[in-house]
């Protein structure tokens, strides 16, 4: 299975906007992730509606933070993407007449259900500051040559 990552690449977006000054435009942001703009303004539509972000039409328009980093949780941005399967692994389908298949799915849907639960608790106590303050750490323990000067995320 595929996994799913609207929540990094998000949480990646809107941690980049916080440090660049101005708005981020669709066709901006889609570069940086390597993706078509419709998806960005799809994705950012749901982080709009949520009020975590804010956008501009016309000439000079784009995204811009509706919040300040601190205001913001993993559980907030979670949800606001569309709340993607947190585990590409479950339950198997194949003849669900067969008690064994029944019992199996019955423990690993508790055990999925307690891990889930406990990942969105922990989501819940994750500020986006957080994950910047990590950021700003990093790149202040990384030597970086004069040529890369400005640049905090490799290509």
């Amino acid at each position: 299975m595929r996994h799913d990552g609207r929540l990094s690449r998000m949480l990646h977006v809107l941690i980049h906007m916080d440090r660049h000054q101005g708005t981020a435009t669709s066709e901006t942001i889609a570069a940086m992730l390597n993706t078509n703009p419709v998806v960005i303004r799809r994705t950012m539509a749901g982080l709009r509606e949520k009020g975590y972000v804010r956008s501009e039409k016309g000439h000079g328009g784009g995204w811009t933070l509706g919040r300040r980093l601190e205001e913001m949780t993993l559980l907030d941005i979670y949800r606001a993407v569309g709340e993607p399967p947190v585990f590409a692994v479950g339950p198997a389908c194949d003849r669900p007449e067969c008690l064994v298949e029944q019992a199996v799915n019955a423990a690993l849907a508790d055990a999925f259900e307690e891990a889930e639960r406990l990942l969105l608790e922990r989501f819940a106590h994750v500020t986006l500051a957080d994950i910047a303050r990590d950021f700003d750490s990093r790149m202040a323990r990384r030597p970086m040559p004069v040529a890369e000067a400005g640049a905090d995320c490799p290509s």
